[in-house]
């Protein structure tokens, strides 16, 4: 299988992607190649790693002092305690600067190492080898860190480039079903924002990359990727075009914090809820024409993608899901911005309303 690499350039870092399958086995190689030098290294671990590749790991990594904290990866456990596990081992075992944080796992794992290697000391190496489709096609790269607390999704957080991402498609094949949907949530996402072509691709290919065939579902990531870094070269802290990664997301981190962040709802789910409820307020507010909007509705239903949300909530959750929404990082002056399509790959990233007129649209989206 075709390796790819794809290098990364914002303002404060420049780093590489490299994509492919089996590089585990070589990843202390792989390291040197990309000027990775550490004398001791943690490596925070998803414990749903499956042990035969993380035997690869330890074993190429067995010239170097490594500590292992393996982490249960989940939205309830991304919080202020796992951050303070994480500084006691590095200060116990006086970590310095030149040492390296390696995460191996999902984005949420990615989203807890980050931090704190954002964090120690200032700023300690961070490799990021995602094991999840979402974190490997979305979350690995961009330099997103952050925690959850009680007020809402990642309030607490850094803007901080990793020093390299290492994506290995092996890791796909122990995914369940769900979990694979998750980062097919991401990758649709990001065609429907900025790339028309991927879109048309999704939708002739969609069944073989969600089976993980080859050479489809490298393609989608790489695409992915591409798309993921154009945007972030071009506005590193979200100050501007950025915010169009977040298509989908204002109203699917508010359903995500409005269940607690149960499993009967995990986040790729909950931005496939969110992105039709996006385009459903577009299209009811004029801001997408029908054309496009039904592009978009016939896509979830051919490849049967989540999509009701009266299958999780119901009208006595609106005060809830917009009590979420109104703390949502974009927000202006006590409105509540919202990423809206205007047609596939035309998107709005500076749209503010009213709490009373995302009131009105619960109203009619939930039916008890």
């Amino acid at each position: 299988m075709k390796t790819y690499k794809l290098k990364i350039k914002t303002k404060h870092q420049t780093y590489n992607l490299i994509l492919g399958k089996n590089l585990m086995i070589n990843l202390s190689k792989i390291l040197k190649n990309n000027f990775i030098f550490f004398e001791k290294c943690l490596l925070v671990i998803d414990k749903k790693v499956p042990k035969s590749i993380l035997n690869k790991i330890t074993f190429s990594l067995k010239k170097n002092k490594k500590i292992i904290y393996f982490f249960n990866s989940s939205e309830i456990n991304k919080n202020q305690k796992t951050v303070n596990q994480l500084l006691n081992i590095l200060l116990k075992n006086n970590f310095h600067r030149d040492d390296c944080i390696i995460s191996i796992g999902g984005g949420i794992t990615g989203d807890v190492s980050g931090f704190v290697a954002s964090i120690f000391k200032r700023g300690i190496k961070f490799v990021n080898i995602p094991t999840t489709l979402l974190a490997q096609a979305d979350a690995s790269i961009g330099g997103k860190t952050g925690i959850n607390s009680n007020f809402g999704k990642n309030l607490i957080g850094t803007f901080a480039q990793p020093n390299l991402v290492i994506s290995d498609t092996s890791f796909l094949n122990s995914l369940p079903n769900r979990e694979v949907i998750c980062g097919y949530a991401e990758i649709l996402k990001h065609s429907l924002i900025l790339n028309k072509k991927l879109f048309i691709y999704l939708n002739k290919n969609g069944n073989q990359i969600l089976k993980l065939k080859s050479p489809f579902i490298n393609q989608a990531i790489y695409k992915s990727c591409l798309i993921k870094k154009k945007i972030i070269e071009k506005d590193e802290n979200e100050t501007n075009v950025r915010k169009i990664l977040n298509f989908g997301h204002t109203f699917g981190h508010a359903y995500e914090a409005t269940m607690s962040y149960s499993k009967k709802l995990n986040h790729g789910e909950a931005v496939l809820l969110g992105i039709i409820s996006a385009s459903n307020f577009a299209y009811q507010n004029s801001y997408m024409d029908s054309k496009n909007y039904k592009k978009i509705i016939n896509y979830f239903n051919k490849f049967n993608l989540p999509r009701n949300i009266n299958n999780f909530f119901s009208k006595k959750d609106i005060k809830k899901i917009l009590s979420f929404m109104l703390k949502d990082k974009k927000n202006k002056n006590e409105k509540i911005n919202l990423i809206l399509l205007k047609k596939i790959s035309k998107v709005n990233y500076n749209k503010l309303f009213e709490k009373n007129e995302i009131y009105k649209f619960f109203n009619k989206e939930l039916i008890n």
